[in-house]
């Protein structure tokens, strides 16, 4: 087998021991579109205020808008995830500090900007909204997320949004654990600095998953 890099840029020596392990690069060559479903992660307006600079935003955006409209086109789902804090618990608290708490909290207040989606996003009336109460949208009990999918017959998952190493690293593991096929993707999540976005996508490749870049992602979709 020859030399295979990673379109998303994964390190080789992971790459290396992958295809190794399983004779091919991708765990999911492809998709059925009328059972995927693309879920974008806490793009709310106050978190997406904090990604950066209009250029920043945009990056994420894009591809996003890009994909629902691909899925959509093939009758598949397409599933909005906020998560507003309207009073944390105290493990939230004792994490993050009485200041960022209370950054939250105020978000979350109902008409906050915590409760509502950026305005680029490409949404429609017939997608789905759904809120979730902690970092993962598939942990039991957190969101009725899981519960809408199965009455759709939905089994593969394109995970994107904010932030790649923690809510929507969350959100994909527990969604694997649930046995749907995931597929976190590269360019259409925004993570922390310090190499933390890179390495959630290293590990989730590695054990629980596959990762794509947008393009690749519009191919499965249209199976070319």
């Amino acid at each position: 087998m020859g030399h295979i890099t990673h379109p998303s840029g994964i390190r080789q020596e992971i790459v290396d021991k992958v295809v190794k392990r399983r004779g091919r690069l991708h765990a999911y060559e492809r998709i059925n579109p009328t059972k995927t479903a693309l879920v974008v992660v806490d793009l709310d307006t106050a978190t997406t205020k904090r990604m950066g600079s209009d250029t920043d935003i945009m990056r994420i955006i894009q591809p996003i808008n890009q994909i629902a409209a691909a899925l959509r086109a093939y009758e598949g789902v397409v599933a909005w995830v906020t998560s507003p804090i309207q009073k944390a618990n105290p493990n939230f608290r004792a994490i993050f500090g009485e200041e960022t708490t209370k950054m939250y909290e105020e978000e979350g207040k109902p008409g906050g900007e915590g409760h509502t989606l950026w305005h680029e996003l490409d949404t429609k009336p017939g997608d789905i909204y759904v809120t979730k109460k902690r970092s993962s949208a598939f942990f039991p009990g957190n969101c009725n997320l899981h519960e809408q999918l199965q009455k759709l017959s939905i089994d593969t998952l394109l995970i994107t949004g904010t932030v790649t190493n923690i809510c929507c690293e969350a959100s994909a593991r527990d969604a694997a654990e649930l046995d749907y096929k995931v597929i976190m993707v590269s360019d259409a999540m925004q993570g922390h600095a310090w190499g933390l976005h890179e390495a959630a996508l290293a590990t989730f490749f590695r054990v629980y998953g596959d990762v794509r870049p947008t393009k690749e992602v519009i191919r499965l979709i249209e199976g070319t």
